[in-house]
């Protein structure tokens, strides 16, 4: 936001203000054009960047957090691409607030924040990186060099955050590396203590009623999702909009809820031919959704007017596997007296508290009280697992935590 509050994308509408050159190493829409928006959380303290990524046009932001330090600097939490346009809106900070010092990679698993750290660290060569320990890519396990992250300014998060330049400002807590088979687990979750803030990467999250700003600077992925069948119309109103993203989240959360059906592949190919529009943005107006009347009931389910929840992906597929590591970590954050969570995607700032945030964890023990999302809706990652298992891909589901 702006000195008045407002969230703030710069006014230019040159494409090369949103380019990222390096879009093909994670293929992914919006692909090589990335528009940001800058939104300020807590006055003259921390700011939040948002980007746009998906697949198919399931659309979802993808944020980094600036921290002011009291020592003058900043602080930057999960980076995302370095665009022009998004580092002439850091430079505005930077100009009064001072350079960014350290630069945190606060996951081992999520490329599509590892991606960015190399690139962003370049735009600031007099910052540290400090980056989750148990790093490691597929399918080689390369040299963080490797990787892009500068050798002599990167360095692993210790256990204890008091041995970091920034640990009377902030400490953290270190869940995993949680091992997964071919792969592993883990996230660092970051506590502000000035300013009561929780930064998390991907374990938690809040899904908005409404859609995301950054979503509506360009709607069409939205508008792509609110239609029910190939042949309807993209009209872009307020509707049409809401209806998208709330169909969006269902998708990005469970693959597939139970209230979507997939038509069959020759009826999808014969409705392509009655599109209204057959361009490749339309994907040649393949469309084999098929929404039943309940999905808005699945949504309401999965929102929970705005409560956090871990995501089901990793509930399904991957704490399940490390449940007392998760909880213990869980338990751990929960000491922080937080206010507010800051994720690196969905809804945010969250007002939320430790308790709030403990429960979202409930899942995993054998006396969750409730809260819990849709078991209906689970049905395709329960056959992920149930197929994962059987390959030896991943190891089977521990017993939930008594």
């Amino acid at each position: 936001m702006d000195d008045d509050g407002k969230l703030v994308n710069t006014e230019e509408t040159n494409p090369q203000d949103f380019l990222w050159r390096f879009w093909f190493t994670v293929p992914i829409y919006p692909f090589s054009q990335r528009r940001t928006i800058r939104q300020e959380v807590v006055r003259d303290t921390i700011w939040t960047f948002e980007q746009l990524q998906g697949i198919l046009y399931v659309v979802v932001p993808i944020r980094m957090t600036v921290v002011k330090l009291d020592t003058g600097g900043l602080l930057v939490y999960a980076p995302i691409a370095p665009t022009r346009e998004c580092i002439n809106l850091l430079q505005d900070l930077v100009k009064v607030h001072g350079n960014v010092k350290y630069i945190i990679l606060p996951t081992i698993s999520g490329l599509e924040h590892k991606v960015f750290v190399g690139p962003f660290a370049r735009k600031f060569p007099q910052s540290m990186v400090f980056i989750a320990p148990g790093q490691w890519s597929f399918p080689v396990n390369l040299p963080l060099s490797w990787l892009g992250l500068p050798t002599k300014r990167t360095h692993i998060l210790p256990p204890d955050s008091n041995q970091t330049p920034f640990g009377k400002e902030f400490d953290y807590a270190i869940l995993g590396p949680l091992e997964l088979g071919t792969g592993k687990f883990g996230e660092v979750g970051f506590f502000h203590k000035a300013s009561r803030s929780l930064l998390v990467t991907d374990i938690i999250v809040s899904i908005p009623a409404e859609p995301p700003a950054i979503a509506q600077l360009d709607p069409y992925p939205l508008l792509f999702h609110a239609r029910d069948k190939s042949t309807d119309a993209i009209v872009d109103n307020y509707s049409n909009r809401l209806q998208g993203w709330q169909r969006i989240a269902l998708f990005s959360m469970y693959f597939r809820p139970r209230a979507l059906e997939i038509s069959p592949w020759g009826e999808v190919f014969r409705n392509a031919f009655q599109a209204s529009d057959r361009s490749v943005k339309a994907y040649l107006g393949l469309y084999p959704f098929q929404w039943q009347p309940h999905w808005q009931d699945s949504f309401d389910a999965l929102r929970g007017n705005g409560r956090l929840f871990v995501a089901p992906i990793l509930q399904a597929l991957i704490l399940n596997r490390a449940p007392r590591k998760t909880l213990s970590w869980a338990d751990r954050v929960a000491q922080w007296d937080f206010q507010r969570i800051i994720p690196c995607h969905l809804d945010s700032p969250i007002t939320a508290t430790p308790e709030q945030f403990r429960q979202a964890f409930g899942f995993l023990s054998a006396h969750n009280q409730g809260g819990s999302l849709p078991e209906e809706d689970f049905q395709v990652l329960r056959e992920i697992d149930v197929q994962l298992n059987k390959l030896g891909i991943v190891p089977p589901a521990k017993d939930k935590v008594l």
